[in-house]
Parts: C-alpha cells; sequence; structure tokens
C-alpha cells in the first residue's frame, strides 16, 4: 500500500496521505514521498490545481515521534539526524511555494505541528467543520519553529505567537478569521468544496497562474516601488502570450476562450 496516493481528475492531481494509523505523520516515507510527487508535478503542465488530502480521521499529526526518538539514538544525540530531517521538511514545504501549480489543502481532524505547517504552506485551504489547528511542539518541550515560519506568514504575528507559546488548538472558525484558512465546510462537503475550488483554478490559463503564483509571493517580500516594477514586468511577459490575447478578444466578443493548454 502506497504511503502516499496520488489520482488525477482532467487537470487536478490530488494528492493524499496514506498513513491513517499513524494519523499521517510527516515521517521520513512520508516527506520522500511528497518530495517526489511535487518535483514530477512541477514539469508536469497539464497539471493545473493539486489538492492535498488525508485518509482516516486526521489531515496529518506532525512529524513522526517514534522516529525522531530512534534518531536520538545514534552517537551525536540525533544532531545529524535532526538536521537531516528539519532540512527535508523545510525542502519538501519550501517546493509547494514554488510549484507552479497552486496546492489546496483540505484538511479535516486535526492539523498539528509539522500538519499545521502543511496547511499554512499550501496556498489555499478548506477544512470541515471540527478540524483543529495547532502548533503544540511547546507541550513536549519542543518549541514548533520551523512550523512558525509559514503560520507566522499566514496569520498575525500575535495571534501566532500565542498559538506557539501557549501549544492550544484553535478551531476551524477561529483559523478562517485569522486566514489560516479560506472555507469551512460541513464535513460531508469537505470533498466536493475542495474539488470546485480546485476546478475553478484550473479552468484559468496555466501559464497566466504560474505567472501570478511566483509573482505574489516574491513581491510580498519587497519594497512598494520594487514590488510594483516586479509585477509590471511579470504582467508584460503575460500580455504577449497568444492565449492571453485570445482571452482578451474572447471577452470583448462575450465568447468562451479557446485556450491550447496541452
Amino acid at each position: 500500500m502506497a504511503i502516499l496516493d496520488r489520482t488525477d481528475s482532467d487537470a487536478i492531481a490530488r494528492l493524499t496521505l496514506n498513513a491513517p494509523e499513524k494519523l499521517n505523520a510527516l515521517s521520513d516515507a512520508m516527506l520522500a514521498a511528497l518530495q517526489a510527487e511535487f518535483d514530477a508535478i512541477s514539469n508536469q503542465p497539464q497539471i493545473r490545481a493539486v489538492i492535498l488530502a488525508g485518509k482516516g480521521k486526521a489531515f496529518c499529526a506532525g512529524h513522526d515521534l517514534k522516529e525522531m526518538t530512534a534518531g536520538r539514538q545514534a552517537e551525536d544525540g540525533g544532531k545529524a539526524y535532526f538536521a537531516d530531517l528539519f532540512s527535508r521538511c523545510s525542502k519538501m514545504m519550501t517546493a509547494i511555494r514554488n510549484l507552479p501549480q497552486p496546492v489546496i489543502a483540505q484538511a479535516h481532524g486535526i492539523a498539528t505541528a509539522a500538519g499545521c505547517q502543511l496547511v499554512a504552506s499550501c496556498d489555499m485551504a478548506v477544512a470541515a467543520e471540527g478540524t483543529r489547528f495547532g502548533v503544540n511542539g511547546v507541550n513536549i518541550g519542543l518549541f514548533c519553529s520551523t512550523p512558525m515560519v509559514a503560520l507566522s506568514r499566514n496569520i498575525p504575528r500575535k495571534q501566532a505567537f500565542e498559538m506557539l507559546t501557549t501549544g492550544k488548538f484553535i478551531e476551524a472558525d477561529r483559523a478562517l478569521e485569522l486566514g489560516l484558512i479560506n472555507r469551512v465546510v460541513p464535513h460531508d462537503d469537505l470533498e466536493n468544496a475542495t474539488m470546485e475550488l480546485a476546478q475553478t483554478v484550473a479552468s484559468k490559463l496555466g501559464a497566466a497562474v504560474k505567472i501570478g503564483k511566483q509573482a505574489f509571493y516574491n513581491q510580498l517580500e519587497m519594497p512598494l516601488d520594487q514590488a510594483y516594477a516586479y509585477t509590471g514586468a511579470a504582467m508584460v511577459e503575460n500580455m504577449l502570450y497568444r492565449d492571453t490575447a485570445e482571452g482578451i478578444s474572447a471577452f470583448l466578443e462575450k465568447r468562451p476562450p479557446e485556450w491550447d493548454q496541452s
């Protein structure tokens, strides 16, 4: 049984964490499987949106603590193993941002520690009612420093710091208020609602969304004048696409665009 399932539906790839007995923990094998799929999808322009879901009663419970405990048994106390683990995890999280296609988290149950980081690293997120989010490492003496990177780039600083220092969960409605997720839906509607969002994204011109996603994140880290110069150049590049000209003509002529998304 694969630890990560992939199913494609038209232009949408669905990746499902498939270790329900471990609450879909980010084990060494899970990290490797996610990295491999993201690397593959980055070179598959026919895929225009990605859904990331979890099987069983939880989305993702974070790192595999049993593996981390085993890693501590090395002669150096686990220093080399832990450095490699957090490096691999950070690389995988960064791959989501660098992916040309938007990635949508489909969260349910719990998303805690690196699992919460996974939600925060996705471009959008839909959650089932009752889903809880937390960066709870402080409860066991391990501050969630790497999950903090993604979390603090999604929600206001004081709320992020409270989550990190108290180890308390927040409910889905609060996660929505803070901006960690895009919407909350009944559990029975979760898959359909996430697919509907993915289909909407996938219906757009993939080349334009690719430019836009890269520009979105890059401009956030720039001063205002530099951001406008950078995004202006991005729009120039986009305007020169044949399919963009077709999209504008179609709008003016009140007809559906005929894009070549092969």
